[in-house]
This record gives structure tokens, sequence and C-alpha cells, in this order.
């Protein structure tokens, strides 16, 4: 008999976890593993060839945890990678294997909520270069004006633990003003590590900005996907399961990571070459 896979999920650090809840929320009953590459975080901040190569490394990691179906929760990979992993990397390595990413599902739903058509996007500098969101946007309506805001500081200081911060408060206002001298009325938090910040940047963005984040949207798109794909959906364990791994054991990263994904977690470390 053959034995049952796991949902695999990836992020560059820990912030990926907020949308693992969010996952785990929508479909309970599955089996999930979760990678977070915490000894190289931030992912924002390297060459396009540098993300390839670290995420080729998480893919090759989770598939040979038993993996069925991969998730990158990290903005910055389905950015700058992803496309490249799906054409090339898994059909000659993974064959029948499939990876996902968070971009189109994100500018799905803010495409839908946008009353104006004037979208914001708060994302790391690499995802923010990549232009992957004004590309997919602009797919679904070319007439939608897109807004981008690099967020460099963002990464570091919430994998610091300084979400609560002044400076971190300094560092949203300033990144939230040019987006918001735009008039948008639709902001997309770009990165997982966003996610733990909602609360602040609404505060600052004004009861009336719709925030898109992907934590929220994510395990109703996946659900949907299985719906759509029996195939693997069948293949899949439903043992309520959650395994954590991290290339960088920290007290931060079971701390915040625990935050993060709403209960306690135990974290395991990989190995990734």
């Amino acid at each position: 008999m053959q034995r049952k896979k796991f949902i695999g999920i990836f992020d560059s650090g820990f912030g990926g976890l907020d949308i693992m809840r969010g996952i785990t929320k929508a479909l309970p009953d599955y089996d999930f593993i979760y990678l977070g590459d915490t000894a190289r975080v931030p992912y924002g901040t390297r060459s396009k060839e540098t993300i390839y190569q670290f995420t080729k490394e998480a893919v090759d990691f989770l598939f040979g945890k038993n993996c069925e179906l991969v998730i990158f929760a990290c903005n910055t990979a389905s950015s700058d990678a992803l496309r490249l992993i799906q054409k090339k990397h898994v059909p000659e390595n993974h064959k029948n294997k499939k990876v996902l990413g968070v971009l189109i599902p994100a500018a799905e739903v803010a495409y839908e909520v946008s009353k104006n058509k004037k979208i914001g996007v708060m994302a790391t500098a690499s995802t923010v270069a990549s232009k992957s969101f004004a590309r997919e946007l602009k797919k679904i309506d070319p007439e939608i004006k897109i807004y981008q805001q690099a967020c460099p500081l963002l990464v570091p200081l919430v994998e610091a633990g300084e979400q609560n911060s002044e400076i971190t408060e300094t560092a949203l206002r300033k990144y939230l003003k040019p987006l918001l001298a735009k008039k948008i009325d639709t902001l997309i938090l770009g990165c997982t590590h966003y996610g733990i910040l909602e609360r602040k940047i609404k505060k600052i963005a004004g009861k009336e900005m719709k925030i898109v984040s992907e934590s929220k949207i994510i395990g109703r798109k996946l659900k949907d996907y299985l719906v759509r794909h029996p195939e693997i959906e069948k293949k899949i364990a439903k043992n309520k399961r959650r395994t954590f791994y991290s290339t960088d054991l920290t007290d931060n990263f079971q701390k915040l990571g625990s935050k993060f994904f709403g209960a306690k977690i135990e974290v395991k470390k990989a190995s990734l070459k």
C-alpha cells in the first residue's frame, strides 16, 4: 500500500507560519510539513540566481520528506523562482509533483475588492523589482493602477521580534505615505512577514482601506484547488499532523513561530544542499 503524502509549505523565515495557520484552518484534517530557511533570511535583498538556488534546495527537501504538493508561502520565491521551478526543476527532478505560489490568489482577491482600481503593494525589494504583482493584476484588468513600495526594514524587524517597537511604527508610516498619497483603496501585503503587522498597517492606512492578507485567502484557494484536482487530493494523508523544520534552530523561531502559527510548535533542524 502506497504511503500517504504531505502538503509542504515553504518560506524564507517564519512569516509563512501565518499563512500555514490560515491553511490549516481551511483544511484541518490534512498533514503538513513546514520549512523555514531562517539561516538565510531575508531573501528579498538577494539576487534572482541566489533565490532560485535556495528555492530549489527547499523544494528538494520537502519532496524528499514525502510531500505531494508544495506551497511557496514566500512572495520573493513566488516572484523570482516559481515559474522556472515549475517549468524546469520539478519536471526534471520531481515528475508529477506540483508547486504553487501565493501571488495569483492575492492579485485575484485584490481585484475583486477594489472599487477605484488603484491597488498598492507592500513587498520586499526583490518582489517589487520583479513586478510580479503588477504583471498578474494587469492580466486581470489592463486598466488597473498598481503602486508598489519596497519595505526592506520590515522582515528583519519582524524576525528580530520588534513588531511592536517604535522603529517599526516609524518604518510603516514611511512606507505607507507614498502609497496613501496615490489614493489607493486596496493594499496587498506582499510578504508573509507583514501579516503580523496588519493591525498596525490598518490603523495607519485607515478603516476604509481594504487589506489583502495572504494568510486569510490562501487556505480557501488551496481548498478550491484540491477540489478541482482530486487526483492530488486523494494522495494526501488526513491525520492532522504538523511537522516544522528550520534551517537555523533558535529560541526566537520557537517563540515567534508559535505566535505566527497561533499555537506552540516544536521545530526540527533542516539541512539544505
